[in-house]
């Protein structure tokens, strides 16, 4: 299926209409942006990685009984997806403490959790994506409770297969953030993304952080870094 004019480009993805309006094209781009978006640069390779290890999941998921936005991947850094209304909302799990809940509660990074934790940011940059509630949700119309109820059953089943899949390559699932969206008749399925730059991946022995922590903390080592996460993903189905 060919690309017929972009529709939008984000942060790291353009989208793409074609010629079935019930079908997008995305394509992963190797931008890389932190603290929405105030530092900016290039993680070479990135687009490949996130294309690829999120098309693996999304698959995975689906067999796991959660809908994806997943259709086709037609190269290295494009991917064939439904067409949605995405959902204005960022869906976060956190089971470690890390990043800005430690800052925001003052608890140690690398805490583990006694649950895991489910948060909502209102997508909006200019707003520098708040936190909000069910109350806040519905209030302003973003989702309804019945969505709210949908996404949050989506979300921690989805946690509970990536938590066992990354625990299968020795890979710590400390936090990460998915978006949804409602297709044409309104069903509520898993879009964007899940790589490197939406989720914080630790080594299970070392807690080496294996994501985009190491290009917003400065810490080098970015594109082995993903590389590695793409590598262990991979091997994971020869095991």
């Amino acid at each position: 299926m060919k690309k017929i004019a972009e529709i939008y480009e984000g942060k790291a993805k353009k989208v793409y209409s074609t010629e079935n309006p019930e079908y997008c094209i995305v394509s992963y781009k190797d931008d890389a942006t932190a603290f929405n978006g105030l530092k900016k640069g290039t993680i070479k390779g990135k687009g490949v990685v996130n294309n690829k290890m999120s098309n693996f999941l999304m698959q995975k998921l689906e067999k796991a009984g959660i809908p994806t936005h997943f259709v086709e991947e037609l190269s290295e850094r494009e991917t064939l997806v439904k067409k949605v209304s995405i959902i204005p909302l960022e869906v976060i799990v956190r089971n470690v403490a890390a990043g800005s809940f430690s800052k925001r509660f003052g608890v140690a990074e690398g805490t583990p959790l006694k649950r895991p934790t489910l948060e909502f940011c209102y997508k909006n940059d200019e707003l520098g994506d708040p936190m909000v509630n069910e109350y806040h949700i519905v209030a302003c119309g973003w989702a309804t409770e019945e969505d709210v109820a949908e996404i949050t059953a989506y979300t921690f089943k989805i946690n509970d297969f990536l938590r066992e899949f990354f625990k299968g390559i020795n890979v710590e699932l400390v936090d990460f953030k998915i978006e949804f969206g409602k297709t044409a008749d309104g069903k509520i399925i898993l879009a964007d993304e899940i790589s490197p730059d939406t989720c914080r991946f630790w080594d299970a022995a070392t807690h080496e952080k294996l994501d985009k922590d190491r290009f917003r903390r400065d810490l080098g080592g970015v594109e082995d870094a993903y590389g590695e996460m793409m590598n262990r993903v991979f091997k994971s189905e020869s095991k």
